[in-house]
């Protein structure tokens, strides 16, 4: 992982700036020959027995350099803006999203990100979860909620390489009942997107240190495989016109699927009666 990006960094100070990825520096290892400073996975990329800075040219051996814990300790105070870095420090480890309904008289929810993962996915992955929450719906809306959950990070660029992954809730567990605190436990997929995805360089889910996700309650027990059809739609179109379009296109996909297979018992008859 190169080091971390921040809205703010063109106002540090050039020392906590990582002269190899020019991002703020990450885990920091010191050039002794020179004082200079590069992240662990710039130095890691580097296979020479010699490390020329890139800073003042300076070459210093591959064995004399060496972890900076003062100066990483230092990194702690800095006033950096940057969600993924304050996760990693651990001084925020989540965001929630604001509340929001499934229709106007449908379940209260919130979505919760681990942007540096949680559980057996810290430092892997971004984990994403659903909460329910207490409504003034709830007394008559369906309880145990066991509507299968949609999660999409948008690539923002014309590749539309979206990466999607749902799950089914386990009605058995308490996060699916209907609330009677506040808010449920939360439940979700820990390994949602790895982090190398997120964290490249240019990478195609970040635009403006902005990320979308969209969150779908599958009401209509859509295919998996028709999926990425639903999360390609226009997001600014209203709900009833994605949900009409997607029916639209699972029924041709229904009906290529039959026709395809009628195709396939005429050759196969046709083969029969030949060999006859």
């Amino acid at each position: 992982m190169v080091g971390n990006d921040a809205r703010n960094k063109h106002i540090l100070d050039r020392t906590f700036i990582c002269s190899v990825c020019s991002f703020i520096l990450h885990d920091p290892l010191q050039l002794t020959e020179c004082g200079h400073r590069l992240c662990q996975s710039c130095f890691n990329v580097e296979q020479e027995t010699t490390i020329k800075c890139r800073q003042c040219q300076l070459e210093t051996l591959r064995i004399n350099v060496r972890p900076d814990r003062g100066f990483k300790n230092d990194m702690q105070s800095l006033p950096i803006d940057c969600s993924f870095l304050d996760a990693q420090s651990k001084r925020q480890t989540s965001i929630d999203s604001p509340l929001f309904y499934s229709s106007p008289t449908g379940y209260k929810m919130r979505a919760r990100l681990y942007l540096n993962g949680y559980g057996n996915a810290h430092c892997t992955h971004m984990s994403a979860f659903f909460v329910l929450m207490r409504g003034l719906n709830d007394p008559i809306l369906k309880f145990p909620f066991n509507y299968k959950v949609v999660f999409c990070l948008y690539d923002q660029t014309f590749a539309k390489q979206h990466i999607i992954d749902s799950f089914r809730p386990d009605i058995g567990l308490s996060g699916f009942q209907r609330p009677r605190l506040d808010m449920n436990i939360v439940t979700g997929i820990s390994k949602f997107v790895p982090l190398t995805k997120i964290q490249q360089e240019n990478s195609p889910y970040i635009r403006d240190d902005t990320m979308f996700i969209k969150i779908m309650l599958d009401f209509n027990d859509i295919p998996n495989i028709s999926l990425p059809i639903a999360m390609s739609l226009n997001p600014g179109l209203p709900i009833h016109v994605q949900h009409m379009m997607i029916e639209q296109e699972m029924k041709q996909r229904s009906e290529q699927q039959s026709q395809y297979s009628n195709e396939t018992k005429e050759i196969k008859l046709s083969c029969e009666e030949t060999a006859q």
